[in-house]
């Protein structure tokens, strides 16, 4: 039928057909508007696939570890280019095996069990197989992990290795490492050591040379009463009368001299002792302090610690230790005398240029804490420096005066004794640093 004629009579058959076509020509520009639109933008994804691509391959070209890629019947999808230099196969013959086929026979159901578990539940697993290189057989510790799709459900698996000689080596380094930091550290704490010895040396000449000294005084003492009871008993041995004997008593001053005999021998104890004490301090506070932790009592210590500190500065600031007699705490005595040299030999150094000098050890408990604390007048600590007093070679005193390692290796002690070294929160002049230690039977 024309199309024309079924037209009604009212109507004009040109108009119709110039409206028909421009509907179509604009239908027409609409869809080829649409299709460049549609091209552009499959080039622009494409673009972005090829550079992907690009960056994933340089990705898997350049990693030095194992990595594959594999679907949920084990086939390999894809593979890093250190899995081609470890068989020795081009990546052609690798893309589509079975990454069974990589490991020994005798670990093919380990790997494929591993595999199974990671897809089942969607959770990463690490296993140690041994893998056939071409430098021969190897051990590897490889790491599985899922891959997921949008919906979260598993759809394969990434494989990734490490040769477990690497890893041994490196552990054996580490280890060294460690073995090498632990000893440089007690050599640290002894350096540390010696220089606060050195500064006692002084000191402890002049504490040695008095009780010798009187020891000396008085065994030349007894040797001139020993002299004289001699010819004594000489004369007596020899017959002489007994007026002879009291004329002779007399002149030798013989009952002078026995009651001076007694002081005398009193005297020699008392410088000895004195030097035995001396000795004994000496030995403790040259104590390696390596040994196991013991219990010990920390008012002692301290008391020694500061004697000793006193002594070596040629001052005449004193040092009163207040607190308890004896306070027990748990640890190497040897360590935390150290600690008490270095707190207070820097107190003594912050109120050197004091004209009222003062400087404080008080010992105390808070429930289950041993505390010691270490008080002076000085200028104290500025807000500026607080959070650096305790970092390695941080020091404010002049080149020379000070290595910087003092507080930070006391810092160390106490964290290693379970305890911990802070600076008080005070309002007073001065500064104030307190010691904490577990006390007997509450160590960690």
């Amino acid at each position: 039928m024309d199309f024309k004629q079924a037209l009604p009579s009212d109507i004009d058959p040109t108009a119709i057909d110039n409206a028909v076509w421009l509907d179509v020509l604009q239908a027409v520009d609409r869809t080829y508007a649409e299709l460049v639109d549609y091209q552009e933008r499959l080039e622009k994804q494409n673009e972005e696939l090829r550079a992907l691509r690009q960056f994933l391959g340089s990705v898997l070209a350049s990693i030095s570890d194992i990595l594959v890629v594999v679907d949920r019947s084990g086939t390999i999808e894809e593979a890093s280019a250190s899995v081609e230099t470890m068989l020795g196969r081009p990546k052609d013959q690798i893309i589509g095996a079975t990454v069974l086929e990589a490991v020994e026979s005798d670990e093919a159901e380990r790997l494929s069990n591993a595999i199974s578990y990671v897809l089942s539940n969607r959770a990463k697993t690490s296993l140690e197989l041994t893998i056939a290189t071409v430098e021969g057989s190897a051990p590897f510790d490889v790491s599985i992990t899922p891959r997921l799709d949008q919906r979260g459900k598993s759809i394969g698996a990434v494989l990734t290795g490490r040769p477990l000689g690497e890893l041994r080596r490196a552990y054996t380094e580490l280890e060294a490492s460690h073995v090498a930091l632990k000893q440089a550290q007690a050599q640290v704490v002894r350096n540390e050591k010696l220089a606060s010895l050195g500064r006692l040396l002084a000191g402890v000449a002049h504490e040695l040379n008095n009780p010798i000294s009187f020891v000396y005084a008085n065994a030349h003492a007894l040797e001139k009463y020993a002299d004289r009871f001699e010819s004594y008993f000489e004369r007596v041995q020899a017959g002489a009368t007994r007026d002879e004997l009291i004329n002779l008593r007399h002149d030798l001053k013989l009952d002078r001299e026995l009651r001076n005999l007694r002081a005398a021998i009193d005297g020699a104890r008392d410088g000895a002792e004195r030097v035995r004490d001396i000795v004994e301090d000496l030995r403790r506070l040259s104590a390696e302090g390596t040994g196991e932790a013991a219990r010990f009592n920390l008012a002692e210590t301290a008391r020694v610690a500061a004697s000793w500190v006193k002594r070596g500065s040629k001052c005449d600031t004193d040092i009163p230790v207040e607190g308890p007699d004896e306070l027990w705490a748990h640890g190497r005595p040897g360590h935390i005398q150290q600690v008490v040299m270095n707190l207070v030999q820097n107190a003594l150094d912050a109120v050197a240029a004091k004209a009222e000098p003062s400087v404080k050890v008080e010992l105390f408990t808070e429930g289950d804490i041993a505390v010691l604390q270490v008080s002076d007048n000085g200028e104290g600590v500025p807000e500026a420096i607080r959070s650096a007093i305790f970092d390695p070679f941080f020091t404010t005193k002049d080149v020379g005066k000070g290595t910087g390692l003092g507080l930070s290796i006391s810092h160390k002690i106490a964290h290693e004794h379970g305890g911990h070294l802070r600076l008080c929160e005070h309002s007073g002049p001065g500064a104030c640093f307190r010691l904490e230690l577990p006390l007997e039977g509450t160590t960690p």
